[in-house]
């Protein structure tokens, strides 16, 4: 465990902070980079594929982690991130005058991708050394709650902003997501001057490698005895395609939202997507992770894992219900969307619960935790490739059937899924890793 100053700042003055700026980026590189894709004109197909790359940064993080570990503190990684992330979606915004801004635009975001989960792997390292147990299970919540508000910010508001620009003052659309990337800019410098002052100050840790081949001697034994564990191949399987059909889902949700009637999407405009997906989805994924979170406590992992995948997937057919009916009311549909990321908020938290609990346990469960959540990206950035390609064969009514068909296979892995760890009770193993926190950010790669 690493040493903190003695004059430690409280938890409160950081870690808010800390995850808000942590949901900010992800969002904007994952989400709302494809809403500004659509209304700069750009085909579902080539922002699925563009945009759902994004999440190789997380799907490759663990390599890089060892890194973190090695050199300087998990302080310096996390304003080290935040300044490039700054600057990078600064480059953004001036990169949308170009007349090549597709290319520009796509490579600064690639940057934003890597020095955003480059903070993830630092800002939860600093999360557990600089707090004792009992703090990290008070501040538990917090993460999730300020990483929501980053995403809330993101998709939600600062969309909303977009169709003010555009609409009530006119701005292009070039103009207008060059002025949201120079505010998102802003607020990851600010988030970076404020963290100077308030995040604690840690030496590396004593039980970091001293060197690369250290190093990659951990890492080779890390995955060696990763892949001797039990029932693994079942396990892995469990875990890719535990969120199967939210991935196909995330990237044309709100793309059907916006894309016009005649095209068989709903048609509504930036403000009414920002309030929709942003905010009232946002609300309903936080409510479902947090009565998710209570469920499988109260029952227990292994009792409510079938339950959880339930949830989690039988909403995906509201998307099929509002390709098929097109309801004009924007209540109705906010309702009908907010309804199914409640469901992914609830039974999400099984989806990472099990990685925590089954495929994590043993003398390197930080990283075989991180090799899960990278197989869970990588699921992620498979489907969300694929989904703009398949939207456009198929058509919305079509698409949305296939993801309903498809989300059949995680819940029937459910009733199959291994259970080798007993949880109840068992302490870490001596030396081993801390476990790492979950929060209900983690319901998108960083973790995800």
């Amino acid at each position: 465990m690493a040493r903190l100053s003695s004059a430690r700042p409280h938890p409160a003055l950081w870690v808010p902070s800390l995850y808000f700026a942590m949901g900010t980026p992800m969002i904007t590189v994952s989400v709302v980079a494809a809403i500004m894709y659509k209304n700069l004109g750009h085909s579902n197909m080539e922002i699925a594929l563009y945009t759902g790359s994004m999440y190789l940064p997380w799907v490759l993080k663990p390599l890089w982690a060892p890194v973190i570990e090695m050199y300087r503190s998990k302080r310096f990684f996390v304003l080290m991130a935040e300044v490039v992330m700054a600057v990078t979606l600064g480059c953004a915004g001036l990169a949308l005058g170009l007349s090549s801004y597709l290319a520009a635009t796509l490579a600064f975001f690639w940057i934003t991708g890597f020095a955003s989960a480059t903070q993830d792997i630092a800002a939860d390292g600093l999360y557990i050394a600089a707090m004792s147990p009992k703090e990290q299970a008070q501040y538990v919540g917090v993460q999730g709650i300020f990483w929501n508000i980053g995403r809330l910010l993101a998709s939600g508001l600062l969309v909303e902003l977009t169709q003010h620009l555009h609409g009530a003052m006119q701005l292009s659309w070039l103009k207008t997501w060059a002025l949201v990337m120079f505010l998102l800019a802003a607020i990851m410098a600010l988030s970076a001057l404020w963290h100077y002052k308030a995040l604690p100050t840690e030496e590396v840790s004593a039980q970091a490698p001293k060197s690369l081949r250290e190093a990659g001697r951990s890492f080779g034994n890390a995955w060696l005895t990763f892949f001797k564990k039990k029932n693994i191949w079942l396990m892995l399987a469990v875990v890719f395609f535990y969120r199967f059909g939210e991935g196909f889902i995330e990237k044309l949700g709100p793309l059907f939202l916006m894309d016009s009637k005649s095209v068989g999407g709903l048609g509504f405009d930036n403000a009414e997507l920002g309030r929709i997906s942003g905010t009232y989805a946002t609300f309903g994924f936080l409510a479902g992770t947090v009565l998710g979170g209570m469920f499988s406590a109260k029952l227990g992992l292994r009792r409510s894992f079938w339950l959880l995948a339930l949830a989690l997937n039988v909403p995906h057919l509201t998307y099929l219900y509002l390709s098929v009916v097109r309801p004009e009311s924007v209540a109705l549909v906010a309702v009908i969307v907010t309804i199914e990321k409640f469901g992914y908020g609830f039974g999400c938290v099984g989806h990472m619960l099990y990685m925590m609990q089954q495929v994590a346990p043993g003398p390197y469960r930080t990283a075989h935790y991180a090799f899960a959540t990278g197989l869970m990206g990588l699921s992620m950035m498979l489907t969300g490739m694929a989904s703009g390609k398949l939207q456009q064969w198929l058509g919305y009514q079509d698409f949305f059937l296939f993801v309903a068909l498809v989300s059949l296979v995680p819940i029937a892995l459910s009733f199959l899924a291994p259970f080798n760890a007993d949880t109840s009770s068992t302490p870490s193993p001596e030396g081993a890793p801390d476990e790492p926190p979950l929060r209900a950010g983690d319901a998108s790669p960083t973790a995800v």
